[in-house]
């Protein structure tokens, strides 16, 4: 299943890449990624599509480490509600989510409206922004994150919490000492399905981003369908392939790293 629906998919896309056809046939020529790289334009795009991804994934640890914190160590009817609304955006389809956005944050949206009968100056709408997909992307992850950080918590002992802080230890030191070494691992696979996710994401980037630049996927679509150019949406599938491989190969050496240093 692997190499017939991965795989071997990628390997075409590489060889349709690299063997160009031309007057005589088929050969090996470089001259789609010398155009890619070559074309502010599309650097342009992936520029603002590591940009986006880079800066929602630091939004959302941000949010999801404290929250998730919280949740582990918090009972009560408070945290209950606290979670469910936590929880609650993994049941909304992305659409629908996109939909809400413009409806609230849009121009003229329900923001502006409360705004204006207030006697307040409207406010710059995020949508068709930058800041529209990174919002977007950061309210859609956020189950996801939190579900994977609470099971990294799991294995963080209330007893061991409890112990240090009789100790005297401060909660910064229990949070550097104690709860970040063992959830560090959940943080890194977390972190890693957002940028895989995020770095080829089609849904937001083209309802809520702008025109231009814009994010890798809707640019792919757009040069795939609109401008009917092939070669050249492969050859930016390939690249974006790239980059998620090395992000991979990064996450795999981490976890690597971390099993050997858990053996010893």
């Amino acid at each position: 299943m692997v190499m017939t629906m991965i795989v071997w998919p990628i390997g075409l896309a590489i060889i349709d890449t690299l063997w160009l056809p031309g007057p005589e046939g088929r050969r090996f020529s470089v001259a789609s990624y010398r155009f890619f790289f070559g074309d502010g334009y599309s650097l342009g795009n992936l520029w603002i599509t590591i940009w986006t991804t880079a800066v929602s994934t630091a939004i959302l640890m941000a949010i999801a480490v404290p929250l998730s914190i919280y949740l582990r160590f918090r009972t009560g009817r408070a945290a209950a509600v606290v979670q469910a609304l936590a929880i609650f955006p993994l049941f909304v389809p992305s659409i629908i989510l996109a939909y809400a956005f413009i409806r609230v944050l849009g121009p003229n949206g329900m923001v502006d409206i409360i705004l204006a009968n207030v006697g307040l100056p409207k406010i710059r709408s995020p949508y068709l922004t930058v800041w529209g997909p990174v919002i977007g992307f950061v309210w859609d992850n956020l189950p996801l994150t939190v579900v994977i950080l609470l099971a990294g918590l799991s294995g963080v002992s209330t007893q061991a919490v409890e112990a240090a802080r009789d100790v005297g230890a401060g909660r910064m030191a229990v949070l550097r000492h104690i709860i970040l070494p063992r959830i560090g691992p959940s943080i890194l696979v977390a972190a890693s399905f957002v940028v895989l996710g995020l770095f080829s994401a089609f849904t937001f980037p083209y309802l809520l981003g702008p025109a231009a630049p814009e994010m890798m996927g809707p640019f792919m679509q757009r040069t795939f369908g609109d401008v009917l150019d092939p070669v050249q949406a492969r050859t930016q599938a390939v690249v974006t392939f790239l980059f998620c491989a090395a992000f991979g190969w990064f996450y795999v050496r981490s976890i690597a790293a971390n099993r050997r240093r858990a053996e010893r």
